[in-house]
């Protein structure tokens, strides 16, 4: 399965939303702790370990350019 790069989600901003409500009121701590365990959630969903290298990459060179 290769990563998919274009726009996937059904719901996207109900998706935001989402991700921000289960923010709230969360210490900094608790966000980056609820931000790993999703990843490691959907990094188990999409179960293929070449399409995880290739997100990471994907992700990390955007950092690079901003």
């Amino acid at each position: 399965m290769p990563l998919t790069l274009e726009p996937n989600l059904d719901a996207p901003d109900a998706f935001y939303e989402a991700l921000i409500e289960a923010h709230r009121d969360l210490t900094p701590e608790q966000s980056h702790r609820l931000n790993a365990r999703l990843i490691l959630l959907l990094a188990n969903q999409v179960g293929e370990l070449a399409v995880l290298r290739e997100a990471l990459a994907q992700a990390r060179s955007g950092l690079a350019a901003a």
